[in-house]
């Protein structure tokens, strides 16, 4: 069976994640060690025992990071495997690139505490928002958001699936964009509990100073193709690699079409690495074909294995 292997990005996080697998596979706690010792302090005690602090943008991208591998190694503690690419849903994709080769895990913890802190500063808290528009088109919620004359700034920034597309930028704006959906035939039109307004214009000066902290990190060209965020396709170099995850700071996140490229490429499985079913969820509501396993704990990594092998 033909598989890719796709990482979830923040909003998947959730208090005692990944308990299950650490009981039955070391290699969890080793991960989330490394982790710690890069950031300087107990990561794996804050997933299991503070909600608050695990939901704080700059804790929980590092977690999810260290989720998501620590997932991923557990599966590869099992058998050899061979994706044809892989993807990660914003934050996702540093997993990725992680899983893939291309980026150092510490490096990678590090990278990522500082995209959060960065983002986190880039906005003062109760400024900026992010909502859920569901059941239009695509091109309706961009029209909505582009005829949008108020103040401040909305963009339709996450296409999740068909008919589900995330839209962000300046509380106001956000919360007057939702009511014109709903009066364009929005079936909802949902405020996100997030502190930052990811993948906006309003991340464009926190992109540029974060262009600084991608340069100084080393990248190579992974063992596996890493699909982008910004444009569902492979980078061609570092340097690519690079201005990809920039450019995603403020750019929309096009996970739809990162799966129909999948499709298109042969893929017949997505299986989803780290916590919670999100990534698993959305994929039949973009291509039916497709079918997709999401690794919750040691008993789903059976099924999984079973299935691709």
């Amino acid at each position: 069976m033909k598989y890719a292997i796709v990482f979830p990005g923040q909003g998947s996080q959730s208090l005692g994640m990944l308990s299950d697998l650490s009981d039955n596979f070391p290699i969890v706690k080793e991960v989330f060690t490394e982790a710690s010792d890069a950031l300087g302090f107990d990561l794996w005690a804050l997933t299991q025992e503070d909600q608050e602090a695990l939901n704080q943008t700059q804790n929980t991208q590092p977690a999810m990071l260290a989720a998501g591998y620590a997932t991923y190694r557990a599966l590869t503690s099992e058998t050899e495997l061979s994706p044809i690419c892989m993807a990660g849903h914003s934050l996702g994709e540093y997993t990725a690139l992680v899983a893939s080769g291309s980026l150092g895990f510490t490096d990678g913890i590090k990278l990522v505490r500082t995209r959060a802190e960065l983002m986190q500063s880039a906005v003062p808290a109760g400024v900026g928002a992010m909502a859920a528009i569901l059941g239009l088109e695509d091109e309706v919620v961009v029209k909505v958001c582009a005829d949008y004359t108020g103040e401040g700034i909305v963009e339709a920034v996450n296409f999740n699936s068909n008919g589900q597309v995330v839209v962000a930028g300046n509380k106001e704006a956000v919360d007057a964009t939702c009511e014109a959906m709903k009066a364009a035939g929005a079936k909802r039109a949902v405020i996100l509990p997030v502190s930052v307004p990811s993948h906006c214009s309003l991340m464009d000066d926190a992109a540029t100073v974060f262009a600084n902290a991608v340069e100084a990190v080393r990248f190579s060209m992974g063992d596996v193709d890493v699909l982008h965020n910004v444009d569902a396709a492979k980078a061609t170099d570092t340097s690519d690699i690079k201005a990809k995850l920039v450019a995603q700071l403020h750019k929309p996140v096009l996970w739809t079409g990162t799966v129909k490229v999948m499709h298109n490429m042969g893929v017949e499985k997505l299986v989803e690495s780290g916590p919670g079913k999100v990534l698993a969820g959305l994929t039949r509501r973009i291509e039916k074909s497709l079918s997709a396993n999401a690794v919750l704990d040691s008993a789903n990594i059976v099924t999984t294995l079973e299935e691709i092998k």
